[in-house]
């Protein structure tokens, strides 16, 4: 039967409230809230009537709404899942290519925030903000010398993935500090990353030559687990890691005993393997660990920017277009047949 609304689900919030207000001008499109608190059997019932459903992140989702193969196999009208973030590691991106379902993300739209929070963390980790403050408030008549940073200034920078939040990185560090920057990105050429101020390399060149590893790229079954006690050991001593990126990219572990034992200086950390982490984590007992939780994209300007996207790009998809942020355009076939059989016409092609 062809669908003549299309109906967007989404569980809980969605974000902002200016994203329903844009959706709200289209009476062809039916937004539902669902609620983890409701009966798994009503919210299956709604989920399986969806053409679209606009995922939670990873640290607020719960079973069994992950975007698996199994989520995919009862839901037969689905079309697209869109992650909240640039970040789609709770969506299987090879199952829903296989049924025909389109992943998108919001690549890009919360990459001023993510790179001033990563230069944070390098600026606090270099001046030992945090450190000296605690210091401040805990110790008496400390001494201050103790607490003597080092300048950023013409240092290298090692940029893991350098897409939209990687570039930006880029531009603030080269432009505001005159740092060297070396980039590791196998999806890009030496004259692409030439192109956005940086240098291409191989991990291992880079994690030797950088005074501060800051990791961008998304986590993948290929990115899952890169850094750990063999990548630590290539870093100098006096060489920082930052993660703004998602958690299980490093092994807490292998970082946490880096950390301790003094195999690099310190590093700085928005994202966990599991957010949050209990109080006991090895990593948040170390004076040389900044951690965040999860933040880094969250400033109310990004905020804005990342939802008037996300409702945007729905629009988008729903109107036959091509989302502007497919994470697998190899989809796109399959897609076309399943969408013009469930909505009555044929998406655009792909150019």
């Amino acid at each position: 039967m062809v669908a003549n609304i299309k109906r967007l689900a989404f569980f809980e919030e969605f974000m902002d409230p200016i994203a329903l207000r844009i959706l709200a001008g289209r009476p062809d499109i039916e937004v539902v809230r669902l609620e983890y608190a409701s009966p798994v059997d009503d919210n299956w019932g709604e989920m399986t009537r969806s053409h679209g459903y606009q995922i939670q992140s990873r640290t607020e989702l719960k079973e069994p709404w992950f975007g698996d193969a199994a989520l995919l196999a009862r839901c037969p009208s689905l079309l697209a899942i869109s992650s909240t973030g640039a970040g789609y590691d709770m969506v299987d991106v090879d199952a829903c290519t296989a049924a025909g379902v389109v992943v998108m993300n919001q690549s890009g739209t919360n990459k001023e925030g993510v790179a001033e929070h990563a230069l944070g963390l390098i600026l606090s980790l270099s001046k030992k903000i945090a450190v000296s403050e605690r210091a401040m408030k805990t110790i008496p008549n400390m001494d201050r010398r103790a607490y003597a940073g080092n300048d950023i200034k013409g240092k290298t920078i090692g940029i893991v993935g350098i897409g939209n939040i990687g570039t930006r990185v880029t531009e603030l560090c080269h432009g505001l500090f005159g740092m060297t920057v070396l980039a590791f990105d196998p999806n890009l050429t030496a004259d692409q990353i030439a192109a956005k101020g940086a240098t291409k390399v191989g991990l291992e060149e880079l994690l030797q030559r950088a005074d501060y590893v800051s990791v961008h790229c998304p986590r993948t079954k290929d990115s899952f687990g890169m850094f750990g006690q063999a990548q630590f050991a290539l870093m100098k001593p006096t060489a920082y890691f930052v993660n703004t990126a998602r958690g299980g990219i490093h092994d807490e572990d292998a970082l946490a005993e880096a950390c301790r034992t003094g195999r690099i200086a310190g590093a700085g950390l928005d994202v966990f393997l599991k957010e949050p982490p209990d109080l006991d984590h090895p990593l948040l007992a170390l004076d040389n660990v900044i951690v965040t939780p999860h933040t880094a994209g969250m400033t109310a300007e990004s905020m804005l920017e990342m939802v008037t996207a996300t409702a945007h790009q729905w629009i988008d998809l729903f109107d036959g277009k091509v989302p502007p942020r497919m994470v697998n355009p190899e989809v796109w076939p399959l897609y076309s047949r399943r969408f013009t059989e469930i909505l009555g016409f044929a998406p655009a092609s792909l150019s």
